[in-house]
């Protein structure tokens, strides 16, 4: 009896390990057998890092600063060419200020999509696809002769500016989207950890 008070202890902090972890005792084990298997059924699962809950909070923390930093550009874009449309500033330097952050945008875009698509949140990565195919076809389909995704010589040119302003205010309702559901998810996931 002596060896199962010892073993108990241990046995019952990996029995409190897998229940907390969301995995039962497998095949009905009960609570004095198996006292290191626990452990190193731990180790396994978790692969020697980060737990998977934890793990997941990282990626969402990752993903809500991303999308402040998205949603900065967002508003910096719908001020910026609205103040070109007030004749605030030229076409000229107003295309140069936006260009400036349009590879920044597609990386910080493609970067939570792919991490998405890399810890396996199939929804939220399926939510992002359009916006990153989007951003990667306009910034791949700039006609040779143009400055950038924004040109001063055709932003002026057939409602363009109408268009860019337009696009600006739906990334900025998708990426406040993206932001309370990256907040709740990572929430959810601290909470689980």
């Amino acid at each position: 009896m002596p060896r199962f008070r010892g073993a108990g202890k241990g046995a019952e902090g990996d029995y409190n390990s897998r229940h907390a972890a969301g995995k039962g005792a497998p095949g009905g084990r009960g609570r004095g057998s198996g006292g290191g298997g626990g452990a190193a059924a731990a180790a396994a699962a978790g692969g020697g890092g980060l737990p998977r809950e934890r793990m997941e909070a990282v990626v969402f923390v990752f993903s809500l600063i991303d999308c402040c930093a998205l949603i900065f550009l967002s508003v910096y874009f719908i001020i910026t060419l609205s103040d070109l449309e007030c004749d605030y500033i030229n076409a000229r330097s107003c295309c140069s200020k936006l260009n400036k952050w349009v590879v920044p945008e597609l990386i910080g875009h493609t970067a939570v999509s792919v991490l998405m698509l890399i810890s396996l949140h199939w929804f939220i990565f399926l939510l992002n696809l359009p916006v990153a195919t989007w951003n990667i076809y306009r910034f791949i389909m700039v006609p040779s002769g143009n400055m950038g995704v924004f040109d001063p010589t055709e932003i002026h040119n057939r409602g363009q500016l109408k268009s860019h302003m337009k696009e600006a205010m739906i990334k900025l309702g998708f990426h406040l989207l993206c932001f309370f559901m990256y907040l709740y998810s990572m929430i959810l996931a601290l909470i689980n950890d």
